[in-house]
């Protein structure tokens, strides 16, 4: 089988959940090809001109695939003229509302205005998140498909053993407003430990850093499904996250993470610093957060999911 992903970078958020996809199809035996395309490095330019460039280079180009597969909204034009006969668009949290909160009135006008068209180029829709199928729904009348991000376990072998650094609290993410980075560094002086950023890191230094550390926060405002809590639990981190978009499909409060309302700075330090002095809830909690994405989200449970889902839809 030959599919062609389409993505404006292959790390972080979805970009990196299409470059893990990609490589076990590879060693599942389908032939997966990347699209790379140029972008301006402006920020609010990035998906813009990476929307124009990869779709002039999807018209130009002569090869022919089973399957194109666009990860995000701004991959969904070069999907669109990519010769395949199949099409396949996912969509990691509700694309017009990230807009909306990170854009202008004039652009979250536009996306909003072009969302439900372009959604409907592709044969199938796709997301990691069963709230985010249930919200477009709601929301457009559209279906789509559902798959939780496996997590590949065979690659924390690969790291150095770690020693703890006592009371390190760890932030993993964007440096962006949805992520909710401006709450906690509001509060990390009454915080009583020390806080690590982790915003522009390679993986392998994230999850040392992540190894290290007593508490992962996740304070976001908006959310899909973060795949640091899914590391976190196989690490045995204890989380303490908003409850917000799909955190809570993962997350059950007291049980295998703390959740908190979004926008809660005090009660948020308050539940850093309680954790901190509370070392059987956190053992009880990562314990379960353990045997949780053991039992139901690695590869090796979900890789057939996936295949099934490439085959199946050549042949309906």
């Amino acid at each position: 089988m030959k599919i062609l992903f389409i993505a404006p970078k292959y790390s972080g958020g979805i970009g990196g959940h299409a470059s893990r996809v990609a490589e076990k199809l590879q060693e599942y035996g389908f032939d997966i090809k990347l699209m790379h395309t140029s972008h301006i490095p402006i920020k609010k330019l990035k998906n813009p001109s990476f929307a124009v460039l990869s779709s002039l280079k999807a018209m130009i180009g002569q090869e022919k695939y089973d399957i194109v597969h666009a990860f995000n909204v701004p991959s969904v034009f070069a999907m669109k003229y990519t010769k395949a006969k199949k099409k396949v668009l996912s969509i990691h949290g509700i694309y017009s509302e990230q807009v909306n909160v990170l854009h202008s009135k004039t652009t979250s006008v536009i996306v909003k205005v072009t969302e439900a068209k372009v959604l409907k180029w592709a044969d199938k829709l796709t997301t990691d998140s069963k709230n985010v199928k249930k919200r477009y729904k709601e929301k457009l009348n559209i279906d789509f498909e559902f798959f939780y991000a496996p997590l590949d376990v065979k690659k924390f072998e690969k790291l150095k053993k770690i020693e703890k650094n006592e009371r390190q609290i760890i932030f993993i993410g964007r440096d962006s407003y949805e992520k909710g980075i401006d709450i906690l560094r509001d509060i990390e002086p009454r915080i009583i430990g020390k806080v690590v950023y982790c915003t522009n890191m390679a993986w392998e230094d994230t999850m040392e850093n992540l190894k290290a550390s007593s508490i992962l926060v996740i304070p976001s405002r908006m959310e899909s499904i973060p795949q640091v809590i899914k590391e976190a639990f196989y690490l045995k981190i204890p989380i303490i996250a908003t409850n917000v978009g799909g955190i809570s499909e993962l997350i059950t409060n007291n049980v295998t993470g703390i959740l908190i309302p979004p926008n809660d700075s005090k009660l948020l330090e308050n539940s850093i610093n309680e954790l901190l002095e509370d070392d059987e809830t956190s053992k009880r909690i990562t314990n379960a957060g353990y045997e949780f994405v053991i039992n139901n989200l690695t590869w090796e449970i979900l890789l057939p999911k996936y295949v099934k889902f490439y085959e199946d839809l050549l042949t309906h």
